[in-house]
């Protein structure tokens, strides 16, 4: 499948739906290392941030790609990429008016990433691929939260 027919897959009805789930999450203080949870079980998550990449580097992938590790209840951590598609970013960027960056990459990963851990939402993969609408949420939050301080 071409990434432009993947791409436009991705909006599909639940997708669409998403962004109002997202509303309710607390911001983060420190996006670097960082607790999630409760989970489903009732766990809370430890996460540090490991690295920004882009994805053509390491799979060939129009994506930065960003890693984080985490672990619950004194385990080994376990790694979990968040993977932003480049054209995405560049729209949301274009569109919520702030400047695509590392820090600004981090921040989204970061924020879908608590997203998952606390709904328990696509736990089992090591590599997730946020949709453009999250990803519009997920800026718009942090809009928010500057405004905020």
């Amino acid at each position: 499948m071409s990434f432009c027919r993947w791409f436009r897959a991705g909006t599909t009805r639940s997708a669409k739906h998403r962004p109002a789930r997202l509303q309710s999450i607390e911001m983060i203080d420190n996006f670097r290392q960082f607790q999630a949870g409760p989970d489903p079980f009732g766990r809370t998550w430890q996460v540090h941030f490991n690295w920004v990449q882009n994805g053509i580097s390491i799979r060939h992938a129009d994506t930065v790609d960003v890693k984080f590790g985490v672990s619950t209840e004194g385990e080994p951590f376990d790694e979990r990429v968040i993977a932003l598609p480049h054209p995405a970013l560049l729209a949301v960027s274009k569109d919520v008016g702030h400047p695509l960056t590392d820090a600004w990459c981090m921040k989204l990963a970061a924020l879908h990433l608590k997203h998952m851990l606390e709904s328990g939402e696509d736990m089992e993969k090591t590599l997730v691929t946020v949709q453009a609408p999250e990803i519009e949420a997920y800026a718009r939050q942090l809009q928010e939260a500057l405004v905020r301080r």
